[in-house]
């Protein structure tokens, strides 16, 4: 059988039902390549108490994992919520379409995690995506959801470093003539030393921010949205 459970946001966050079946997995996978954790794997080890093998993109993507939940239970653990990245619905069509059985444990993920920010789930508008190399086509969906006057959640790749990212971000923004009044920056929300900042792109720059990161675009705000974010202004 085919387990995907999500692992929350911290090394601590995997749901007790979550935790019950990897202890009778005998192959339990880490899927390292959707976010930078903000904790080990030896750290999660010790929560699990079992050996964690970590895989890369192309060993997800070749459905690998799917042949081997033909004859033993396997687990794939997926930081946040399982299903947030789009290619590991790949690996339950695949299940289905070879008749193995299958179940996703859901957990808590970045999108429930950015309302601690004071802003309302449901006035964000589609979710962006920064990749690790030169290109713009984020600050488009910026620029569809602020039609709408909505959010924009940001979600910064891997091994993007917050200054390059963050400049990126002004120097797109500026090029496509979009105004960023304040932005708001969340770093490693639910697990220790989360931090959320809200103030110009110009004295966020001097921060020193960790991953994993991401921006949050505003839209039209609610009076107790604004009311919450100035609580996190410097």
């Amino acid at each position: 059988m085919l387990y995907l459970i999500g692992l929350g946001l911290n090394e601590k966050g995997i749901s007790k039902f979550g935790l019950s079946i990897v202890k009778r997995c005998k192959k339990v996978y880490l899927e390292n390549y959707t976010v930078e954790f903000p904790y080990s794997k030896g750290k999660l080890e010790e929560v699990i108490s079992k050996k964690i093998i970590e895989v890369d993109r192309e060993f997800v993507e070749s459905l690998e994992i799917v042949d081997e939940a033909k004859k033993l239970d396997v687990a794939l653990l997926v930081y946040g919520s399982p299903l947030t990245a789009t290619t590991h619905i790949s690996l339950i069509q695949e299940a289905k379409r070879l008749g193995i059985k299958h179940q996703v444990i859901h957990n808590a993920s970045i999108l429930d995690a950015v309302a601690e920010t004071g802003l309302q789930i449901y006035k964000f508008g589609k979710i962006a995506s920064m990749p690790d190399f030169e290109a713009d086509s984020f600050i488009e969906i910026v620029k569809e959801n602020q039609s709408i006057e909505a959010h924009s959640l940001i979600l910064i790749d891997i091994g993007l470093e917050f200054e390059k990212a963050i400049e990126r971000l002004e120097k797109v923004a500026n090029e496509k003539d979009i105004e960023i009044d304040k932005l708001v920056v969340c770093s490693k929300l639910g697990a220790k030393g989360k931090r959320i900042l809200y103030d110009t792109i110009y004295n966020l720059k001097e921060e020193d921010v960790l991953a994993p990161f991401c921006f949050l675009i505003l839209g039209k705000l609610h009076f107790v949205e604004k009311e919450v974010l100035e609580t996190f202004s410097f």
